[in-house]
């Protein structure tokens, strides 16, 4: 990591640069040097294989001899006028960050028009706004379903937008939190407080008896009582925790995968998800917009209204 964060590698690529353009003004002078006298008065070096076939002495192009004078003029221009020297930030202190916070403001600037008309508009509404869902849907397809699905309906590991299972609540404020904010789901390895290996595949399958899941009701009942190392999250029944992010244990729903196998896999491992704020990438209106979107996936009778 160290070669990354230190300065071998901008004084690496200055170094080839440079060592580029000397290279290109060496076969200039190369080429340009006096030519060898001929060896007879037919432009030839003398030298002849077999038999008949002579080496001419004729001088290089001039528009070869154009393309690398235009290509070192440029090359010499382009290293004062912008960086590529080391830290040489160049006379025009251009950066490429630079330019992208540029462009970002510039499209803000042309975006602010159009976010107007839903400043003033709950999520609710904008929700059952076609113009606002139009940009909304935009907006999910570019920053979200790279992981929630173009569908929104998610996969192992990524919850589905579109049921009203929702980790953190499911109501509007919660949303535009959720996607400003970010999330941090932690569930630790709980292995060690349930008990033995048994303990834990007991513990599996009276989660599993919660949904009415196929189970094994010996085991279920052997690992009620062991199921109070998870009830501080989850809740004693398995209802689930959304200021905590503890999913519902009693529906049919698997974040992680169904089964006992994925069940012990969690209580022995832990779980850790993250979904990335979303406020240094996002406007606030934009957060609007998405999270009306996200809310009608699960609730389109009431948007339809």
């Amino acid at each position: 990591m160290s070669d990354f964060v230190s300065n071998f590698w901008s004084n690496y690529v200055a170094g080839a640069s440079v060592l580029g353009i000397l290279g290109c003004l060496l076969l200039l002078w190369l080429t340009a040097r006096k030519r060898t006298p001929s060896a007879g008065t037919d432009n030839t070096t003398g030298h002849v294989w077999d038999g008949d076939l002579r080496e001419a002495n004729n001088p290089m192009p001039m528009w070869w001899m154009g393309l690398f004078v235009i290509t070192i003029v440029f090359s010499l221009a382009y290293l004062f006028f912008y960086p590529g020297l080391g830290k040489a930030e160049g006379q025009l202190g251009w950066t490429s960050t630079g330019q992208y916070e540029a462009e970002v403001k510039k499209a803000e600037a042309e975006l602010a028009p159009v976010y107007q008309r839903f400043a003033s508009m709950p999520v609710e509404q904008m929700a059952a706004d076609p113009a606002a869902q139009a940009i909304g849907e935009r907006l999910f397809m570019n920053n979200c379903a790279q992981c929630h699905g173009s569908d929104a309906r998610g996969s192992r590991g990524f919850p589905n937008l579109t049921d009203n299972d929702w980790l953190y609540g499911g109501e509007p404020a919660a949303i535009v939190e959720t996607i400003t904010k970010g999330r941090q789901g932690l569930m630790p390895p709980m292995a060690a407080a349930v008990g033995t290996a048994d303990d834990v595949k007991n513990v599996a399958n009276y989660v599993l008896s919660l949904s009415n899941s196929p189970h094994d009701s010996v085991r279920a009942g052997l690992g009620k009582g062991k199921f109070a190392a998870c009830a501080a999250c989850h809740g004693p029944t398995g209802g689930g925790n959304p200021a905590l992010g503890a999913p519902r244990l009693s529906d049919n729903i698997w974040l992680h995968g169904y089964g006992e196998a994925a069940i012990i896999s969690a209580i022995t491992n832990g779980r850790h998800g993250e979904m990335p704020a979303q406020e240094g990438r996002l406007t606030e209106a934009q957060i609007q917009v998405l999270a009306s979107y996200v809310w009608g996936l699960s609730n389109r009778p009431v948007a339809a209204r």
